[in-house]
């Protein structure tokens, strides 16, 4: 039972340390954006911010995967979560990963939750 609350975490570390590793090494074909959602990945591909984002989920998946780093991985890597689904509904029109991501986040933040107990008193 207790190698069940590791599931998230590793779920979590391995998509973002699969995209994040993409990104620079181009081993899954991506298709290309249009609309909206092309001319904002392109903005932020051009400008070196996706780049960036990309370093910050490959150290955060790795963080995820060490027990004594992950409660606070769960916290630093929600806000590129939740970034991902809003760009997910608004941009893309599509919600796909974005909300599986945000969902094994929760979980691992909620399984996780007596550590943060400190942080809201």
């Amino acid at each position: 039972m207790k190698h069940v609350k590791n599931i998230p975490a590793y779920l979590l570390a391995l998509v973002y340390l699969v995209f994040g590793a993409n990104f620079f090494l181009h081993f899954i074909p991506m298709p290309p954006m249009a609309g909206d959602a092309g001319a904002f990945a392109g903005l932020l591909y051009s400008t070196g911010f996706l780049a960036f984002v990309k370093v910050l989920e490959i150290s955060f998946g790795l963080l995820l995967l060490v027990p004594k780093t992950r409660a606070l991985a769960y916290l630093l890597i929600a806000p590129i979560t939740v970034n991902i689904l809003l760009f997910e509904i608004f941009m893309a029109h599509q919600p796909g990963i974005g909300v599986l991501l945000v969902i094994l986040n929760a979980i691992g933040i909620f399984l996780n939750k007596e550590k943060y107990i400190s942080i809201i008193k």
